[in-house]
């Protein structure tokens, strides 16, 4: 895997975001056939059923049903795509504890995807996606803090959301945290801390990581005993 800096997590997060149920609240027997036979409908192309589908659903206020019915919205996939009425579905979705949900929400925010941008309201939003466990949302928020991109610069802050993310398994939060720990940037330095974190970096197969390795147990074995 190729290594991002943080400068370069912004167009990282521009990915499609699937019709995934993950993350959504429990649904009911009856709920969740109604839900699997609009997603069916909907990988199998027939869109009007899927349509059909999820509309039912969301007016049962179901929220992966609205946001997978904001989705198609924002991918164009209904004859009148409709972004004011994407983000009300999002807003409903994400509110009803949806975290895909949540964090699409901030990022089409970001993006303007969803009318004028909106970087306050989308950090907000990142941060309630970031503390339910997504990791896309908490590099988002380790990123703003690094950055000072919509929240002061505060290096403690970043580190707290990149380690948080890194423990979620993602491999460029694992090496921007071994950095952090390196140059004691907002952590105490800690050269085991970095060593650990670069060693999981590297076993996820980001490139620059087994240098850094290297680099660290030479400069570990330099010290004096």
């Amino acid at each position: 895997m190729k290594h991002l800096h943080p400068g370069q997590w912004a167009a990282a997060w521009l990915l499609a975001c699937s019709l995934s149920a993950l993350a959504a609240p429990p649904l009911g027997p009856a709920v969740q056939t109604q839900l699997d036979a609009a997603l069916r409908a909907y990988e199998a192309g027939r869109m009007p059923a899927a349509r059909a589908g999820f509309e039912a659903l969301a007016a049962q206020r179901v929220p992966v049903a609205e946001y997978n019915l904001a989705v198609m919205h924002l991918r164009g996939e209904l004859p009148q795509p409709d972004p004011k009425l994407a983000r009300g579905l999002l807003t409903r979705a994400a509110e009803g504890g949806f975290v895909t949900a949540q964090f699409m929400l901030a990022q089409s925010l970001e993006n303007g995807e969803l009318g004028p941008r909106d970087l306050s309201l989308a950090l907000r939003w990142y941060e309630v996606a970031a503390v339910s466990g997504s990791v896309e949302a908490q590099i988002a928020m380790g990123t703003a803090y690094f950055l000072g991109r919509g929240k002061p610069k505060d290096a403690a802050e970043s580190a707290r959301w990149y380690r948080e993310a890194a423990k979620g398994g993602d491999i460029g939060a694992m090496y921007l945290i071994a950095s952090m720990y390196e140059k004691g940037d907002g952590v105490p330095q800690d050269l085991r801390l970095a060593r650990y974190w670069y060693d999981l970096a590297a076993k996820g197969g980001d490139e620059a990581a087994p240098g850094k390795l290297r680099e660290l147990d030479a400069r570990r074995a330099a010290q004096p005993s």
